[in-house]
């Protein structure tokens, strides 16, 4: 984003020091994380995809007209959030607790080591208690959210349209719904204030009620890549340069502390919109092989590198559909659409595998252990996929004035409020009946029962021998 701009005259004059101005043209400017803020992979802000809301939280951004002909009125759109900025898990807020004490004792006889006594001097102020919980900011995230797509989409966001709202059973994700619904203020009467919030795990965390997912990705074994990386040479670089830095040996440092170290650089600036002195340790260069790292993990648990991962997504996205057909049913018999807005909040886990099962964001090369250098340009990047309050909306549209009955109802998909071409035309807006002939193998011959059924172990081989 430009620059910031320049205090008045008058309030300049008001400034009881250069230094108080100084301090509130900090508070302005980007913070100077910002040259490793691109590589903090989910723990992203949402402002990395779009810059522009760091000046203006409620700006549509560049290019915001949309490119559908005057006659298409939207009939219904369907979104899928990511919940807003988090605070840590508990078990990142022990690793970190576990890194502080082990610097709280070297500094204790280390004058000779800035970087370490600075980290001692770091006020730990992260609970296990907070556990992944919804940070104010989050909130924000949501608030911000909701208003800008009403913005954007005036004639499904009027007055007395009828909001579906559906979440997750984490309480981040119920808070994220929550604000997403005060975001759209008292004007919207969506029944009354208290919008019910539906629980519905089985679409916003298909992957806990998949057994073939949770025995084969959820282990140590299908991570293998992720692992051979901590271990290769570009992780061990980091490693010895941030145990440099903090004089200590680098036997003990592992990897896991080294990305909590990273982690909490990410937090702080999500959170608290401050450069922490944990950003210190990490060169842009770190930073890349870090976001590899992360980006690794979330290629093998939730991207292409086992096709369960997306398959067991495709309850949701055959749901998606389903409310689709409803809505063009019910167009094309003259009657009101029952379900114009649906709004449901999950998780990274729940975007990543859906643009997945559709073909998002595909490298050539698999991500492995040793083509860090080959995928220096890679698709695949988590923190431009799905950051805090990631978004993918489909928006269904009934066109008039049209040459065949075919082009009367048209989709658009957006990604984080940009425009996503649809993989069969490269266009941006594709015919309802196209998009769906293009699907027609996963909404015809994915069953998730089938999918994520366990393959059956032949027990009485076992008894005879």
């Amino acid at each position: 984003g430009g620059r910031a701009p320049p205090l008045p005259a008058a309030a300049a004059a008001m400034a009881p020091s250069l230094e108080a101005g100084l301090l509130l043209l900090l508070l302005v400017l980007p913070p100077a994380s910002a040259g490793l803020s691109a590589y903090f992979g989910t723990k992203s802000r949402y402002e990395e995809v779009n810059p522009h809301l760091v000046s203006d939280p409620l700006s549509l951004g560049p290019g915001a007209g949309g490119s559908l002909p005057a006659s298409c009125t939207p009939l219904q759109l369907r979104a899928v959030l990511r919940h807003g900025t988090r605070y840590p898990t508990a078990g990142q807020v022990r690793r970190l607790g576990e890194l502080h004490s082990r610097l709280l004792r070297r500094a204790a006889g280390a004058a000779d080591c800035p970087a370490a006594a600075a980290l001692a001097d770091w006020p730990m102020w992260y609970e296990e208690s907070l556990d992944g919980r919804l940070a104010p900011q989050g909130r924000r995230d949501m608030e911000q959210l909701a208003r800008r797509m009403a913005a954007r989409f005036p004639a499904l966001f009027a007055a007395r349209r009828r909001l579906a709202l559906a979440s997750s059973s984490k309480h981040r994700c119920l808070q994220s719904g929550a604000a997403f619904r005060r975001g759209l203020g008292p004007t919207l009467d969506f029944g009354g204030d208290e919008v019910e919030v539906e629980v519905n795990d089985s679409l916003m965390r298909f992957f806990d009620h998949c057994a073939k997912f949770m025995a084969l990705v959820e282990n140590d074994a299908a991570m293998w890549q992720v692992n051979a990386f901590k271990e290769g040479p570009e992780m061990k670089k980091v490693l010895e340069k941030v145990a440099g830095a903090l004089c200590l040996p680098v036997e003990e440092l592992s990897a896991d502390l080294v990305q909590v170290a990273f982690l909490t650089c990410s937090y702080e600036l999500a959170i608290k919109n401050v450069t922490s002195p944990w950003c210190s340790l990490f060169s842009e260069e770190d930073a890349k092989v870090l976001e590899y790292l992360n980006d690794l993990k979330q290629y093998w648990k939730r991207g292409y590198g086992y096709d369960i991962n997306s398959r067991s997504s495709c309850l949701l996205f055959q749901d998606i559909f389903q409310h689709l057909d409803k809505a063009v049913e019910e167009s094309k018999s003259s009657k009101p659409i029952s379900s114009p807005l649906i709004v449901q909040v999950g998780h990274a886990e729940t975007l990543q595998p859906l643009l997945v099962l559709m073909g998002y964001f595909k490298d050539d090369e698999p991500l492995l252990a040793n083509n860090y250098a080959q995928q220096a340009e890679r698709k695949f990047r988590s923190g431009r996929i799905v950051p805090y309050a990631a978004n993918l909306v489909f928006v269904l549209y009934h066109c008039d004035h049209v040459n065949s009955s075919q082009e009367e109802y048209q989709v658009q998909l957006l990604l984080n409020e940009k425009l996503l071409s649809f993989h069969h035309s490269n266009e941006t807006t594709s015919t309802y009946t196209e998009l769906k002939d293009y699907y027609k193998d996963i909404l015809e011959n994915c069953h998730f029962k089938e999918e994520c059924e366990l393959p059956q172990v032949n027990a009485t081989a076992v008894d005879e021998l």
